[in-house]
């Protein structure tokens, strides 16, 4: 989609990356973003200082959102399909 803007045409373009992980990445990483952006960012600013993550700050909050968001939902998805399949077995 674009724009036009002071007579010049401008572009926008939007990138994204799928990131496939075991259940067990899902599970630690649901878990660290289950703390809140707030205490990341204030254990983090302390042990390592300001000047690597403050640029990405709200790119990282995002990230603990989308991740809080849709972690829980997925994981629970594949515990219930875990769950029937070896219910499923046992009846064989």
């Amino acid at each position: 989609m674009g724009n036009i803007i002071n007579g010049k045409s401008q572009a926008t373009v939007s990138f994204s990356i799928n990131l496939n992980l075991t259940l067990g990445q899902a599970k630690a990483l649901d878990a660290i973003v289950g703390y809140g952006p707030d205490l990341f960012v204030k254990w983090f600013y302390q042990t390592h200082g300001k000047s690597y993550l403050k640029p990405h700050e709200q790119d990282m909050r995002e990230l603990f959102s989308v991740c809080k968001n849709e972690l829980g939902n997925e994981i629970s998805k594949i515990e219930t399909a875990k769950k029937t399949i070896n219910e499923a077995l046992k009846l064989i």
